[in-house]
């Protein structure tokens, strides 16, 4: 009989999915699974949780959360000797890694999702000491996610993002960085940048031609404008950006490591999956190629 360990944040989202915890663990049950719950208490519990199923004779971990939930799954997976395969259950506000991955929104079709599919392992990102399974990004807007408050998220979901984004705008600011990936330097003073695994970022960007195994991250850097409509262009242009192409304001390369400093006195906030990663003045971002397991379907690995 599989033993399945079920990681759930109650208040990710709408907090919809207590009304769905009795049917998902019918459905498991009806497979033969034998299943263990687990609400999330505090930050961090989720990387605990995932560590200690890993330890004790568990066959799945089921995340069951938003992409700061799966965050500290993974995080609990990467420092295990023997991490588990991972199934999720989207249930956050955006849910990017589930879109990217083609994982069904619809709680009952994320279970069935699990059930059919088999593993697949996926790239893992380390940022300095900690690990990301989607993007880790600085500069402007990096810090909405992280602190819009959680009911807000609940009752606008994605619109909440817009709306903390645009009561920034007001204090938008450039850093000057330098990026460092194979053999090359990149030295400016830039509006944003992102380091990527993900075809959807927001449901504002989307990037083509993103492999979940390749070892390679997509980098987005977006370069200081020089007035409100370059602003307003750069916007317009994160819908089609394109690998290697010469746009002013825009650089977008493939690397599997990279060393970014901040030049300024000050050191810039990041944003990793979404939570607060940390102020440092430099940061070493690697791609763990085919680092973890995830439950997906044929349909998903086609899709990607």
């Amino acid at each position: 009989m599989k033993r399945i360990y079920l990681i759930c944040n109650f208040f990710s989202g709408k907090a919809t999915i207590t009304q769905q915890l009795a049917k998902i663990i019918d459905r498991f049950t009806a497979e033969g699974a034998e299943v263990t719950v687990h609400p999330t208490q505090h930050p961090g519990d989720g990387s605990a949780s995932a560590q200690y199923a890993c330890k004790n004779g568990f066959d799945l971990i089921v995340c069951c959360g938003g992409d700061g939930t799966l965050n500290e799954v993974i995080q609990g997976c990467m420092k295990s000797d023997k991490p588990l395969p991972i199934g999720y259950i989207p249930a956050g506000s955006t849910n990017d890694f589930a879109r990217s991955l083609n994982i069904p929104k619809n709680t009952m079709d994320a279970v069935e999702h699990i059930i059919t599919g088999t593993p697949v392992y996926c790239d893992i990102g380390r940022f300095n000491e900690q690990y990301f399974t989607y993007i880790a990004a600085f500069g402007a807007f990096t810090e909405v996610s992280y602190q819009t408050a959680q009911p807000i998220k609940n009752v606008l979901g994605h619109a909440a993002y817009l709306l903390s984004g645009m009561t920034s705008l007001t204090r938008i600011r450039t850093s000057r960085m330098r990026i460092e990936y194979n053999d090359k330097i990149i030295e400016d003073e830039f509006l944003y940048g992102m380091v990527t695994n993900s075809s959807s970022v927001a449901k504002l960007l989307s990037l083509p031609d993103v492999q979940w195994d390749d070892g390679l991250f997509e980098v987005t850097l977006i370069r200081k404008p020089k007035t409100l409509i370059d602003l307003q262009h750069i916007v317009t242009g994160l819908t089609n950006i394109q690998l290697g192409a010469e746009r002013e304001y825009f650089e977008y390369f493939r690397a599997s490591e990279l060393r970014i400093t901040c030049l300024e006195e000050e050191p810039i906030p990041w944003t990793v999956d979404g939570e607060f990663g940390g102020q440092q003045a430099v940061n070493i971002i690697e791609n763990r190629q085919q680092a973890l397991p995830f439950i997906l379907t044929e349909t998903s690995e086609d899709q990607s």
